[in-house]
């Protein structure tokens, strides 16, 4: 097994690499949102909700820092 060379030991390490993306099932996003499932499709298809990916038929998922956004986006709007 190679060992480690003294300037791979001493480089200096990428300044918070953001976490890996999470993708979120339907329940999770009905949970963080507090919409129901007819609500989310229906402003996805306005465009005022984050779209799905389809990873096969029967399987959509939402990019979790796209969900979050969202919150943050809508939590600012004036009431």
């Amino acid at each position: 097994m190679p060992h480690a060379t003294q300037d791979e030991m001493h480089m200096p390490q990428p300044p918070e690499a953001a976490p890996p993306a999470r993708l979120l099932r339907l329940p999770e996003v009905i949970a963080r949102v507090g919409l129901r499932r007819s609500a989310i499709y229906q402003r996805m298809s306005e465009g005022r909700f984050p779209r799905s990916r389809s990873l096969g038929p029967k399987c959509a998922v939402w990019v979790e820092a796209e969900i979050d956004e969202w919150i943050r986006a809508v939590s600012q709007i004036p009431s």
